[in-house]
């Protein structure tokens, strides 16, 4: 089968598309040929070995001289093509989709993968392209088990900022359908799009400076690790808590000696109950995803670059062994869509 294939921590270029053996199921497992699959900021992170933190300690853990497990990619969408022989809920033809939970490189970047039938994997929903399902999983549950976490509810105030990516695009969708008054913070590009997501106000930050309008929150969600606590605390409430998926030590530290404010940090879990939610919200079309551009396998390595760049818009996905299906579309014409509008929050 064909795979992209690291072959080195590097810049795009290391990722090769390259013929490698097609996986066999175990006893417990999926064979699911690939429809889509994407690139997360986290693959890009991982082929380029630049972490924020802890980069020594991820070096021991996913490989010293180049990753121990070299095909990208963790989410995905397909069709069954066999099942192990004690797989009881799954059949052949059925259209799943899902996210091989981890750190580390999960092999999703190629035509074929195996998952455990007691993994994160879901029936797609009718109605729901293969990239819009594959482009579900990390950015909602990150954004999920963050808002659950912090414990946000009806009638408060959160201001998310890094709005337009994967998980900031879930997190004003997820944090509207919870009740919650949202702000979002985002550049010039993303205005209106972050606006047809629910945020009631949107701050073009190469215009406005989120710390100096005065308003304040009881919630701060750095959705793409582009603030601080430090800026933050300038708009949190007393006892306010500040959302980061990043791992700032030393902030958590600071706000648990002031005690003026809680830093919420962590890693999303694997929580297949949590996928579910999530995917009966997509069903019912009370939060869709963002998807900025689609890639041939082929051009992986492309979409790395783009992911590079730090500018992208919700999503990134690679169409696998066809043309896109209806839904994946660029974001000018998401602004068209109908199958998945958002109902006006209440």
């Amino acid at each position: 089968m064909k795979a992209i294939v690291a072959t080195g921590y590097g810049p795009p270029d290391v990722l090769r598309l390259m013929e490698v053996d097609k996986p066999t199921p175990g006893v417990h497992e999926l064979l699911v040929k690939v429809h889509a699959t994407t690139v997360v900021a986290g693959d890009a992170r991982i082929r380029s070995s630049t972490y924020t933190r802890f980069g020594l300690l991820m070096r021991l853990g996913l490989g010293i001289r180049r990753p121990r497990k070299t095909i990208p990619g963790n989410e995905f969408s397909g069709v069954v093509e066999a099942v192990g022989g004690e797989v009881t809920h799954f059949r052949v033809g059925d259209q799943v989709f899902g996210v091989l939970w981890g750190i580390a490189f999960a092999g999703a970047n190629a035509e074929y993968l195996c998952v455990r039938d007691d993994e994160m994997v879901v029936i797609r929903p009718s109605g729901v392209s293969h990239q819009q399902a594959a482009a579900l999983p990390v950015g909602a549950l990150c954004a999920l088990y963050f808002l659950r976490r912090s414990g946000i509810h009806r009638g408060q105030r959160i201001l998310i900022h890094g709005a337009s990516g994967s998980v900031g695009t879930y997190a004003v969708q997820l944090a509207r359908h919870f009740g919650a008054h949202v702000t979002a913070v985002c550049g010039p590009n993303s205005v209106e799009l972050v606006q047809s997501l629910g945020a009631e106000r949107v701050l073009d930050y190469t215009k406005v400076d989120f710390t100096t309008t005065g308003d304040t929150y009881e919630f701060v969600f750095d959705a793409a690790m582009k603030t601080s606590f430090s800026a933050a605390k300038a708009v949190l409430e007393r006892g306010g808590t500040y959302i980061t998926l990043d791992w700032p030590i030393r902030e958590v530290l600071r706000a648990a000696l002031d005690r003026d404010a809680k830093v919420v940090i962590g890693t999303a879990r694997k929580d297949p109950e949590a996928l579910l939610f999530l995917t009966k919200l997509l069903e019912d079309g009370v939060i869709r995803p963002v998807i900025d551009r689609c890639y041939p396998l082929e051009q992986t390595a492309e979409a790395h670059r783009y992911v590079d760049a730090g500018h992208k818009q919700g999503n990134v996905v690679v169409n696998v062994g066809g043309e896109a299906d209806s839904g994946s579309d660029t974001a000018a014409a998401r602004e068209d869509e109908t199958l998945h509008k958002l109902p006006n929050p209440s």
